[in-house]
């Protein structure tokens, strides 16, 4: 299972969203949150769909990837559903049960919350998918660098953000193999009773934090020997230029924030 979380990879490729200013994909992607919490209605959940598909077959990355990025969420999106269905009252009464009630408000908000966080999922993922961590990074400084006038650490920010996604995957590899070893040694992490999972998780959390603090020293050192100072008169293998696709790109998301705005 820990495998299949793709969060923080990046895949190369040279398909037109690929090939955009990574500076528009983030403005593009709030522009994309906006739209899918702005629509109440099942219609915008539709155009909010409609538009996390074209940009994922646009992308030309696999949809099973995409399904991976989901699938760890569903347990919890399962339960929180649930519990939307059996705390809500307003609404015509679809089923009740003593004091347990299933109303049709209840349903909706529950089957919009999935529906909404799925796409938001596919959706943000499409961003580090298709743009390397490297140029995530300099797009974040350059779109906060207005605040550099206020001596905001931005580059230090942007950096911190962009290291901590990198080590995501890392991480969930780092954990594979925690799992793997103490198997091997007879830990009984998948079965027992849910108290029993949790200690056993113990026997995994302390090595995983020992290993991302010791790959935060090393990283740190790596950083030093390289005489790194932060953003202070560093220089840009790549500049970034923005082209007519990008403004397109822009003001087709713009569109379709705005016929959700129609339509609520």
């Amino acid at each position: 299972m820990l495998r299949d979380i793709t969060i923080g990879q990046y895949f190369p490729g040279e398909s037109i969203i690929h090939r955009l200013d990574p500076r528009f994909k983030i403005v593009i992607t709030l522009i994309y949150i906006v739209m899918l919490f702005t629509g109440s209605t099942p219609l915008c959940l539709c155009i909010g769909a409609l538009y996390t598909f074209i940009a994922i077959a646009l992308s030309r990355v696999p949809l099973k990837l995409f399904w991976k990025s989901v699938r760890p969420l569903l347990p919890f999106l399962v339960i929180t559903a649930v519990i939307n269905i059996l705390i809500v009252r307003s609404g015509d009464v679809i089923w009740s049960w003593k004091f347990l009630k299933i109303t049709e408000d209840g349903v909706n908000i529950s089957a919009y919350m999935i529906v909404r966080i799925s796409l938001l999922v596919m959706g943000t993922s499409i961003l580090t998918y298709t743009t390397s961590p490297v140029t995530l990074t300099d797009a974040i400084e350059r779109l906060l660098s207005p605040l550099k006038k206020l001596h905001f650490p931005v580059h230090e920010l942007a950096m911190m953000m962009t290291i901590a996604l990198r080590f995501i995957p890392t991480l969930i590899e780092e954990t594979d193999k925690i799992i793997s070893a103490q198997k091997a040694r007879g830990a009984e992490i998948d079965t027992g009773s849910f108290i029993a999972r949790a200690k056993s998780l113990i026997s995994v959390l302390v090595p995983l934090f020992v290993s991302a603090f010791r790959r935060a020293d090393e990283l740190a050192t790596a950083m030093e020997c390289r005489c790194y100072h932060g953003g202070a008169g560093r220089t840009r293998l790549r500049q970034m230029k923005s082209a007519p696709r990008d403004y397109i790109a822009l003001l087709i998301t713009a569109g379709f924030l705005a016929a959700v705005i129609y339509l609520k």
